[in-house]
């Protein structure tokens, strides 16, 4: 079978021919891919940057953001069977560690998980994968179009999981559920994760401001008011004038992967705020930023900074629900985030597919 490979370290890609899986469990499910999502990590990876083949192997398959059929189920099987739609989660536990051991390799003490597509595990740009079924999780047909967006909503939905189940167990009378409606929140960069994070904010009852440096009659901002966001161009105010211009914020979501950005932000953040990163900046550029000054804000702010990557099964099924209820209230919102369907063959043209209009470009393996 076909598929799209790297030698880690080495600029470039190619199609390969890789031999096609099959089932070596009951437990096993095989899935015909369909689509497989392009992020800035395959870009990244196809440019030399970080990526670690597999035990024994020169070569990589890329890609971790894939949505497929099932076509053959292990007699163990009980969750899906062929016919069905599905995807499959990105990371492969330790095995040793307790999150590992309960499911949850997105909190991995030890760091010796693998990821497909990124580190020690090939991708999903391919025709056929095999995978255990504990991580795979069922698509209905309702959103089977937009079903490839499974993987970076689920990294929305981890983030903002964790901000309000912290504010819950901190703030007094809260359930949770509770904290979030009407709070003001700020999402740091509008491309993909950004603009699933502001669909999942704005489902819950959130008012939320975008924040990036495009024109606002363009398509992303656009889309952001569609659902009832806001949009700030950050080229217009400066980032530590954010709170004087538009006020403090609850809840700052962080996308856009800019260190400099990062840090500043946090000078938005109000009175018992929580701000989440969830960008990995390239390079090794130092940022400067007024660090006492910032320190001060934390500390007599009872504010709470931080990191979430990765995301859970559960945090891929809670996406999953989400992109239901965007189909339910928001119509065909959600299918123009697809902005580029190409095929696997017209992969290098898929890879650098950059324009302002751009939010996620699809290769596609199959018809869906």
């Amino acid at each position: 079978m076909k598929a799209i490979a790297i030698t880690p370290g080495t600029p470039g890609a190619e199609i390969i021919t890789h031999q096609e899986p099959s089932l070596s469990s009951p437990h096993d499910v095989k899935v015909k891919i369909l689509q497989v999502g392009v992020c800035g990590t395959d870009r990244e990876q196809i440019e030399g940057g970080r990526a670690d083949a597999p035990e024994g192997s020169s070569k990589l398959i890329i890609g971790h953001e894939m949505f497929g059929k099932v076509v053959e189920t292990g007699d163990q099987v009980t969750t899906v069977r062929p016919g069905d739609y599905g995807v499959f989660s990105v990371r492969r536990g330790c095995d040793k560690c307790v999150p590992c051991q309960n499911n949850r390799s997105d909190m991995c003490f030890t760091g010796d998980y693998v990821e497909r597509g990124i580190k020690g595990i090939h991708g999903f740009d391919t025709e056929h994968i095999v995978d255990h079924e504990q991580y795979l999780v069922k698509v209905p047909e309702s959103v089977r179009s937009v079903g490839v967006l499974a993987e970076p909503m689920s990294v929305a939905e981890k983030a903002i999981d964790e901000a309000i189940k912290i504010q819950t167990g901190r703030l007094p009378e809260l359930e949770e559920g509770e904290w979030l409606p009407g709070k003001r929140v700020l999402v740091a960069g509008v491309g993909a994760i950004g603009l699933l994070a502001c669909l999942a904010l704005r489902l819950r009852g959130a008012e939320v401001w975008g924040l990036d440096i495009v024109d606002e009659d363009t398509k992303r901002p656009q889309l952001l008011k569609q659902i009832g966001g806001n949009y700030i161009d950050g080229r217009t105010v400066e980032t530590m004038d954010l709170d004087d211009t538009f006020g403090e914020m609850d809840f700052i979501f962080e996308a856009a992967g800019v260190a400099q950005l990062g840090f500043q932000l946090i000078d938005a953040l109000g009175m018992n705020g929580v701000y989440v990163m969830t960008g990995i900046p390239a390079g090794d550029r130092p940022s400067c930023f007024m660090g006492a000054e910032l320190m001060r804000q934390i500390v007599l702010k009872n504010q709470i900074i931080l990191g979430s990557v990765n995301a859970s099964p559960r945090h891929f099924a809670l996406g999953i629900q989400d992109l239901e209820k965007a189909k339910n209230k928001y119509g065909d919102w959600i299918d123009q985030l697809l902005t580029t369907r190409l095929s696997y063959q017209e992969f290098e043209k898929a890879i650098h597919q950059r324009s302002v209009d751009d939010i996620k470009t699809v290769i596609e393996w199959d018809e869906i």
